[in-house]
């Protein structure tokens, strides 16, 4: 984070099954994200290629403008295979339910969600409402309506 400007206040509610746990903090001065922790009340073991959906024990309010969005830890990915499902989850600023993570193991063996884990990042980031406005013809650009693998090479 930048040492200039002031972090965003975001309310925190600590819900029952989670108030043991740490508060979900960057781990490094120019982290993006914060960790959030599995508040799961026992060791849940997710079987390769199934879901489970992950109690966080936290609830947020974000101020009007800002999302925050759930997304995969490269560390569970890459040595287990286990990812966020619906990556990046999206929380709106008007949500007040209890975050809980999707996660799914696309791994070869069990993987075991034990209670204090990290298992999701979370990133807070400014939004814009849109208003779309119905026109007969868009601007040019320079792709056009060049779709999926055109603005590359493959290989």
């Amino acid at each position: 984070m930048n040492a200039i400007d002031p972090p965003l206040r975001v309310a925190l509610k600590r819900l029952p099954h989670g108030a043991d746990l740490p508060l979900p903090a960057h781990a490094s001065a120019n982290a993006a994200g914060v960790d959030l922790l599995a508040a799961v009340k026992a060791p849940l073991a997710l079987a390769p290629m199934a879901r489970a959906l992950i109690p966080t024990g936290i609830a947020i309010a974000l101020p009007n403008g800002f999302e925050a969005q759930v997304r995969p830890r490269s560390g569970l990915a890459a040595k287990h295979g286990v990812s966020v499902l619906n990556s990046p989850g999206t929380i709106d600023a008007d949500y007040r339910g209890e975050i809980s993570v999707i996660l799914v193991n696309f791994g070869d063996a069990p993987f075991t969600v034990e209670r204090g884990m990290r298992v999701a990042q979370m990133v807070v980031a400014p939004v814009r409402a849109i208003a779309f406005e119905n026109v007969e013809d868009l601007s040019d650009s320079q792709r056009g309506s060049a779709g999926f693998g055109s603005t590359g090479t493959v290989g």
